[in-house]
């Protein structure tokens, strides 16, 4: 693709390398080198064949730069940011984009002064699993949800290194509860009232290693994000519970499973015998009452984000992950905290 815009990564780690790597198989952008400070992921990336600048004066400097994307521990996010702008280069930066609302406000108003695209590598909104739901939400065949639980579970911990320091910007609400909280709003747009929020401490007493947040909105809708770093069986993914029936996706490599309710009473219910008694109110349905289907995996395809930066940055597109979504996102994760620091729910402020 012609015009393809000059990207430089900020940091050769694990997501600068992700970054790297699918820039290199772009239509949109072409990759013009990386820059970390450490000497040993520079020499990394020279062995890879990949220009590796010797500082961020370096990279900032150099007019042939149009975007730059920031892939470096949280905490150092905001300085990169703020230069990068007033430097005149676009900016993506990792999630999650600020540590603080109050942070994220002057990078904000950095972008606006600049007159650049900045932005925040919310990648999870391409995930096929979120996709299914969203999907499922949109057709209407089964209502409005009225609660929606999001979940990932896992065995290993927090990942040992930065992830697991408070001073770098670490823990779970930081690393996936921002993408899950930012999925969640996708859906539910309305004003939010309340969060509650606890965290635990299985695997680290310094960040949390695990979470459960509901999210209250005025309707009463719920949506509920759980993750865990020490579950040996994992829960599923999504359950939906909505007007006229339920979703589920025990994984994002399984297909999305619905059952519609089409009829709420019967004129007859056989009670089913349980371990210790007959129960007529947890006797199952039949195909007299409720349809069941499944949802194919929609189509995803990663470049897409970055399609839609450069889409921007030529003012042919609004940029996809907005700035309002990004403090709001921001919002709802201090909120956490909070909750969880109070030991009680709060009222949210939008």
């Amino acid at each position: 693709m012609a015009n393809k815009k000059n990207l430089v990564v900020i940091g050769y780690g694990g997501m600068g390398g992700w970054h790297t790597l699918h820039s290199q198989d772009s239509d949109v952008v072409n990759l013009l080198g990386i820059y970390d400070i450490k000497e040993e992921r520079r020499t990394l990336a020279e062995s890879r064949g990949i220009k590796a600048y010797k500082s961020l004066d370096e990279v900032l400097s150099d007019p042939a730069v149009d975007l730059i994307t920031v892939a470096v521990p949280n905490d150092s996010h905001k300085e990169i940011v703020i230069k990068a702008l007033m430097a005149g280069k676009n900016v993506i930066c990792e999630k999650p984009v600020a540590l603080s609302s109050e942070d994220l406000g002057d990078m904000i108003a950095a972008s606006k002064k600049s007159g650049k695209i900045f932005t925040t590598h919310q990648n999870r909104r391409w995930d096929v699993d979120f996709l299914a739901i969203k999907e499922i939400v949109k057709s209407g065949k089964i209502g409005k949800p009225l609660r929606i639980e999001s979940r990932i579970h896992g065995s290993r911990g927090i990942p040992s290194d930065w992830r697991g320091e408070k001073a770098h910007g670490g823990g779970m609400i930081l690393d996936w509860g921002v993408h899950l909280i930012d999925q969640l709003l996708q859906i539910y747009t309305e004003k939010i009232v309340k969060i509650e929020c606890t965290c635990t401490h299985i695997t680290n007493n310094e960040v949390d290693d695990g979470f459960y947040l509901t999210i209250t909105f005025e309707s009463g809708a719920v949506a509920f994000v759980e993750v865990g770093t020490y579950n040996f069986i994992a829960l599923p993914r999504f359950y939906m519970k909505a007007e006229n029936g339920s979703a589920i996706i025990t994984d994002w490599r399984e297909k999305a499973k619905v059952v519609h309710c089409k009829y709420w009473h019967e004129s007859e219910v056989i009670p089913v015998e349980t371990a210790a008694g007959l129960t007529k109110t947890m006797a199952p349905r039949d195909s007299v009452t409720v349809d069941e289907y499944e949802v194919e995996k929609p189509m995803s395809d990663v470049h897409d984000f970055y399609r839609n930066v450069c889409a921007a940055i030529d003012g042919k597109e609004e940029q996809l992950i907005k700035h309002c979504e990004m403090m709001r996102v921001l919002k709802v994760m201090e909120a956490a905290f909070e909750s969880d620091r109070l030991g009680q729910p709060v009222a949210f402020v939008e």
